[in-house]
C-alpha cells in the first residue's frame, strides 16, 4: 500500500481483537462495543472484527447510524429487516423480526455491525436489544466517547453479557509502525515526529495527512527512507471537511473562543471567559473541542486537537485575526505579563498582527525563544528587529539560531556582522566560538575554522580569554578526528560547571571531551564525563548559548558502544534523539550515527564486546570508532535514523562535520566517500559534493 490509498492496516490492536475472538466464541455474549473519541480507529477495528466473523463462517450484516437516519424510526437498520414483516404493530412486528432472524437448527447466529450506535433512533435500539436477548445476533457496535444518547441506546451497551473495549489515541511508537506498514518502508524520525504531532494520535487525521502529502509529492522515498519535505503538511479536502464538521458542533457563542485558541493557545481561563461565559466553555469541553490542562498550579485551556487550529486559522479573515491578537496581547500586558513566556507570546502576537513590535520586547522575546530551543521563532523575532537596534549580542543569537537550523551560509553572514559590531575582546571571543562551530559543521576545511580561532587568539592577551580559545581548539580537533591533540588541550577542564569562568566554553569542552576519551579507548572516563556534562548543561541551560542539553548524551552513546554495551547505548540514545528531533536541532545527526550503529542493521555484525577483538577495519593499536564503521558499512534496509542525513538542507552537515567523524572513525573513510561519490578520491583535489 505504498500510495497510502485503501483501507489501512490495523496496528497494535491485538488485545482488542483477542477480546472480540473471546466474545464471538462465548454463546452467552450478546454484544461487543468499541468506544473511543473520534478518529481513533473505532470503525476500522469493528470492520476487522466483522471480517473475522465472516471468515469464521458467521452470517454478517452492517448498518451505519446517522443523524438523518435517526429522524426516521428504524431508518438505520431498515435494509436488514426481513421482507414482508408488518411493523404497524411494533410488538407483533418486532417479534416477527426476531423469529425470522433467529438461527435455525445447525446455524450460527448473525453478527451485525452498527457504526455510531449513539446516533440510533429509539425504535432501532429496542429492536436490536430484543434480537440480542433472543441470541439471534451478536452486535458489534461503535460509540463515540462523550456523545449524548437515549436510554434505549444505553441498554444496548449495558449488562454483563456485553463486552466493551475503549480505544485511545495512537501513541508515537505505534504511529511509526503504522506508517512503516502503510508506506512499505522505514520513515525518517523527523517525519514520524511531525506526522504524529500533527495527527495527535488520530488515525483518521493521520491518514488524510499522509494522503495529502503523497498527492502533493511532499512525502517521498529516496529508495530506502520516506521523508516529508520540511514545512509541508498539506492534508486533503476531506480532512478539512471532517474537521469543519467537528467544529460546527460548537454553539455560535463558542466560536470566538475557538478562534482565539487557534491563534494564542494555551489561554488562561480568565482570558477564555472574556469571550464566552463558563457555561459555553464547559459545553465546548463536553463536545471534545477544547481541553482544560493543569501544569502544576496553573490551569490552561487548549484546543483538543492541533489540526483544529490549522483549520480555524485558515478561515480567519485578516482583520479579525489582527483584532484577536492585539486584544489578547493587551489583556496579558494589563496583568503585567508576569508569567514565564508572557513576553515571548506578546511579542509574537504583536509581530503577527502588525508586522512589528517594540524593539526591546523583540530582543527579550528572542532570548526566551532561544533558551526554549525554538530556533525558528528566534530567527523570526530577530529578523523583524530594525537594523539600528541590532547589537553584537543579537547578531550572535541570530547566528547561533541559524546554525542550529543548519542554515550555515546565513549563520556565517549574521556572525560576520556581529563580529564587525564587537567592541571588546569579550564580544569578539563570543563570536569566534559560534563562528568556528558553524564552519566546522559546514563544508569548510578544519584549517579554516582553526584560522579563525588563531586570529582571535593573536588579538587577545589575557590568560583567561586565551584559555577559552584553547578549549575551543580542543573541541574542534576532537570533532575533526584528532582526539589525542584535542584531549591535551582539554586536560585541565574544570569538572564542575559551577567552577567554570564561562558556561558556554565549559559546555563546549565538556561535550567533546568524552568523545575524545571514547575514541582513545578510555570508555569508563568517557561515560563519567558524559554524565557530568549532561548534568551541568541541565543546570545552566537557561543561561547557555549552546545546543540542547540532550546533545550531551551523544558521547555517552558512543562510550557505551565502545564499551560493548549497545543495548544501553540504544536506550540512552533513543531518549535523547526524541528530544533533539522535537527541538529540530541539527546536532541530532551525530546521535543518528551512533544510534544507527546500536540498532543492529540486518547483515551487520554486533559491536565487539568489552575487551573483545576489534573489527578488521580497525588496525591493531588504532583508536578509531567501531560504531561509525558499522554505520557507514551498513547495507539496506536501513533504519529511519538514516533519514536524518538525507534532508535537503543547504550545506548539509552530512558533508561536513559528519564526514570528519567518518574520517576519524575509519582509516579507509576517504576512499569509502569517494566510492559514494561524495568525496574526491585520494590524491586528487576538489571539494566534496553532496551525498
Amino acid at each position: 500500500m505504498r500510495d497510502g490509498v485503501g483501507r489501512w492496516p490495523l496496528v497494535g490492536r491485538g488485545p482488542e481483537l483477542d477480546a472480540f475472538a473471546a466474545a464471538l466464541s462465548d454463546p452467552a455474549c450478546r454484544g461487543f462495543v468499541v468506544g473511543g473519541p473520534a478518529g481513533v480507529g473505532r470503525s476500522r477495528l469493528a470492520e476487522e472484527c466483522l471480517d473475522r466473523a465472516a471468515a469464521a463462517g458467521f452470517r454478517t450484516g452492517r448498518a451505519t447510524a446517522s443523524a438523518a437516519a435517526g429522524a426516521v424510526p428504524l431508518g438505520a437498520i431498515a435494509h436488514l429487516l426481513p421482507a414482508g414483516v408488518d411493523l404497524s404493530d411494533p410488538v407483533a412486528g418486532f417479534a416477527a423480526v426476531v423469529k425470522a432472524l433467529a438461527a435455525g437448527p445447525g446455524q450460527r447466529r448473525r453478527v451485525l455491525l452498527v457504526d455510531d450506535l449513539h446516533l440510533l433512533d429509539a425504535a432501532s435500539a429496542v429492536l436490536l436489544r430484543q434480537l440480542m436477548d433472543a441470541a439471534a445476533i451478536l452486535l458489534i457496535g461503535t460509540v463515540r466517547t462523550g456523545e449524548p444518547h437515549g436510554k434505549a441506546v444505553t441498554a444496548l451497551r449495558g449488562g454483563d453479557e456485553v463486552s466493551r473495549v475503549d480505544l485511545t489515541v495512537l501513541p508515537p511508537e505505534r504511529t511509526e509502525s503504522l506508517l512503516h506498514t502503510v508506506l512499505g518502508g522505514p520513515v525518517d524520525r523527523r517525519t514520524v515526529h511531525e506526522l504524529a504531532l500533527a495527527g495527535g494520535g488520530n488515525v483518521l487525521y493521520l491518514r488524510e495527512l499522509v494522503l495529502g502529502a503523497l498527492a502533493a509529492r511532499d512525502l517521498t522515498e529516496d529508495g530506502e527512507i520516506w521523508h516529508l519535505r520540511e514545512g509541508r503538511l498539506p492534508g486533503t479536502a476531506r480532512l478539512t471537511e471532517v474537521i469543519d464538521a467537528r467544529l460546527a458542533a460548537a454553539a455560535t457563542a463558542g466560536h470566538p473562543v475557538l478562534e482565539l485558541l487557534a491563534l494564542c493557545e494555551p489561554l488562561a481561563p480568565a482570558d477564555a471567559e472574556a469571550l464566552a461565559p463558563p457555561g459555553v466553555l464547559a459545553a465546548l469541553e463536553r463536545a471534545g473541542l477544547v481541553r482544560v490542562v493543569q501544569d502544576r498550579r496553573r490551569v490552561g485551556v487548549t484546543l483538543a486537537h492541533p489540526l483544529y487550529g490549522e483549520v480555524l486559522r485558515a478561515g480567519l479573515p485578516v482583520l479579525r485575526r489582527r483584532t484577536l491578537l492585539l486584544d489578547q496581547a493587551a489583556r496579558v500586558e494589563a496583568r503585567g505579563a508576569r508569567r514565564r513566556g508572557d513576553l515571548l507570546r506578546v511579542a509574537t502576537w504583536r509581530l503577527a498582527a502588525t508586522g512589528t513590535a517594540d524593539p526591546a520586547l523583540l530582543v527579550q522575546a528572542a532570548a526566551l525563544a532561544r533558551h526554549a530551543h525554538d530556533y525558528q521563532q528566534t530567527v523570526a523575532l530577530l529578523t523583524a528587529l530594525p537594523e539600528k537596534h541590532h547589537t553584537t549580542a543579537t547578531g550572535l543569537m541570530l547566528g547561533n539560531a541559524l546554525f542550529e537550523m543548519a542554515r550555515f551560509d546565513e549563520a556565517e553572514e549574521a556572525l560576520a556582522q556581529a563580529g564587525a559590531r564587537a567592541v571588546d575582546a569579550r564580544e569578539r571571543l563570543a563570536v569566534t566560538l559560534v563562528r568556528t562551530t558553524n564552519l566546522l559543521w559546514s563544508n569548510a576545511p578544519l584549517g579554516e575554522a582553526l584560522a579563525v580561532n588563531d586570529t582571535a587568539l593573536a588579538g587577545i592577551t589575557g590568560p583567561a580569554e586565551r584559555r577559552k580559545l584553547e578549549i575551543n581548539e580542543g573541541f574542534m580537533r576532537i570533532a575533526a578526528g584528532e582526539p589525542v591533540r584535542g584531549l591535551a588541550l582539554l586536560e585541565d577542564l574544570e569538572t564542575d560547571v559551577g567552577d567554570a569562568a564561562d558556561v558556554d566554553v565549559w559546555l563546549r569542552g565538556a561535550w567533546m571531551k568524552p568523545f575524545g576519551l571514547a575514541l582513545v579507548g578510555r570508555t569508563g572516563e568517557a561515560a563519567v564525563w558524559a554524565e557530568r556534562a549532561h548534568a551541568g548543561h541541565r543546570r545552566v541551560d537557561e543561561h547557555a548559548l549552546v545546543s540542547h542539553p540532550a546533545v550531551q548524551r551523544i558521547p555517552l552513546v558512543l562510550a557505551l558502544c565502545e564499551a560493548g554495551r549497545p543495548a544501553e547505548a540504544l536506550r540512552e540514545g533513543e531518549r535523547a534523539y526524541a528530544e533533539l528531533v522535537a527541538a529540530d536541532s541539527v546536532v541530532r545527526v551525530w546521535l543518528a550515527v551512533f544510534l544507527a550503529a546500536s540498532s543492529g542493521w540486518p547483515g551487520i555484525p554486533s559491536p565487539p564486546a568489552a575487551g573483545g577483538p576489534r573489527p578488521p577495519c580497525r588496525p591493531a593499536g588504532s583508536t578509531t570508532s567501531w560504531p561509525c564503521v558499522r554505520y557507514w558499512a551498513a547495507s539496506p534496509p536501513v533504519p529511519p535514523y538514516w533519514g536524518t542525513w538525507t534532508r535537503p538542507r543547504p550545506r548539509s552537515p552530512s558533508t561536513g562535520a559528519c564526514r570528519r567523524w567518518h574520517r576519524a572513525c575509519c582509516p579507509r573513510a576517504r576512499n569509502d566517500w569517494a566510492t559514494r561519490g561524495c568525496w574526491p578520491p585520494a590524491g586528487t583535489s576538489g571539494r566534496p559534493g553532496p551525498c
